[in-house]
């Protein structure tokens, strides 16, 4: 069939044709934000889950509909290696400017932008990648102290009360918090419960890898209290047939149950995996229906397709005894295991091993979820590791 009309559309972040299984959720922060906007007490919304389960799409997803339905929002992704004030600064004076052009709101807004001035200022010592102009002067006192918690919590609640007088909310989206240093991250979930205490509406919708559940409880003992952190998983096989199904239909195409089954079973409903599987099977079906033939060719083409990069530049990344702590656990299984098997496979004792295990987590390569246990944060992982590091050389 004719690959320009191929409807799916396996990338990172990539709006995919069909946003199945989602609902729920969406109306969910969509509530949300509608409590928090009219000064109605709610939980702001972290999603934790996997590499390819789709959480960077529901995030642009939910921003789209908090702009649209008159909130003003920011949309930061957290890297490796970037402080929180340097990410947050820039982004939080385009959402001050446009608040200072609401004849409501304007006098706060422009002291809002004092503040951030401060802010910035005050912080650059400490957090040297801080990079951003300002037009205005700082108010002494307000937000300048040099103390993040402190500082943050001041110029949250300023832009609260800008926000409020214009009658909208401020809105941070902000994917990958897992790379969020904790001492930043507890000073963004106090300057959050400050604003919630005062009913003034300042959100945060976030995203991040399982790990993160974990390491704001770490950084503020209250952040399960302040958040409804929803884990994100594969699609039900009802939703993952519709993600596959309701595209082709759109384009006059049709899919066998079989081939439909097919490919939920080697997806096993991941939504990043479904759109290759997908966009595959069209590219290798000739016609009108797509067969269980044709996702049988398309298998080995999408493997080979995220082998190269889906799982190849998560690999790229790794030391050498990093990948042979990954390619271990991989003997194991799809996971979780203990820490006692992965040492036992590679005949080394755990705790000289934890050097290693504390670097994976921090890469965003395998999490814990338990005391003890270690999983891949990316699914199928372990296969694409075999497939890599075939026979038994890396035990060497």
């Amino acid at each position: 069939m004719n690959p320009v009309y191929n409807p799916y559309s396996p990338g990172a972040g990539l709006r995919p044709p069909e946003l199945a299984g989602r609902d729920a959720l969406l109306e969910s922060v969509r509530v949300a934000l509608a409590r928090i906007r009219g000064g109605r007490p709610e939980k702001c919304v972290i999603m934790v889950g996997l590499r390819g389960v789709g959480k960077t799409v529901l995030l642009d997803r939910m921003r789209d509909e908090a702009e649209a339905a008159g909130n003003f929002t920011l949309r930061i992704e957290a890297p490796e290696g970037r402080s929180l004030p340097a990410i947050i600064a820039p982004q939080l004076r385009q959402v001050l400017l446009r608040l200072s052009r609401d004849e409501r709101a304007k006098d706060f807004a422009q002291r809002a932008l004092a503040g951030l001035a401060g802010f910035a200022k005050s912080l650059k010592v400490k957090y040297q990648d801080i990079e951003v102009g300002f037009d205005v002067e700082s108010e002494p006192g307000l937000a300048d102290n040099g103390d993040l918690e402190h500082d943050l919590q001041a110029l949250m609640e300023v832009t609260g009360v800008a926000a409020q007088n214009a009658q909208t909310a401020v809105v941070l989206f902000i994917d990958e918090l897992q790379y969020v240093e904790e001492e930043q991250l507890a000073a963004l979930v106090t300057a959050l419960h400050r604003v919630a205490q005062r009913n003034l509406p300042v959100a945060l919708i976030g995203a991040g890898l399982p790990q993160l559940r974990g390491k704001m409880g770490k950084a503020k003992s209250y952040a399960e209290r302040l958040f409804n952190v929803p884990a994100i998983g594969p699609l039900d096989r009802v939703s993952a047939g519709q993600a596959i199904a309701k595209p082709a239909e759109d384009q006059g195409v049709d899919v066998d149950d079989a081939a439909l089954d097919r490919i939920i079973d080697e997806t096993q409903g991941y939504p990043f995996f479904l759109q290759e599987w997908g966009m595959q099977a069209w590219n290798c079906a000739a016609a009108s229906p797509i067969t269980l033939f044709d996702v049988e060719r398309a298998s080995a083409c999408a493997i080979a397709a995220l082998d190269e990069s889906f799982f190849r530049v998560r690999f790229d990344r790794l030391t050498p005894s990093e990948k042979t702590y990954l390619r271990a656990m991989a003997a194991l299984g799809p996971g979780p295991h203990r820490s006692g098997e992965i040492a036992e496979v590679l005949g080394r004792e755990v705790t000289s091993l934890g050097p290693t295990r504390s670097q994976l987590i921090k890469k965003g390569m395998i999490w814990s979820p338990n005391h003890g246990d270690t999983a891949f944060t990316v699914p199928l992982f372990d296969e694409f590791m075999k497939r890599i590091m075939p026979g038994d050389d890396w035990l060497q």
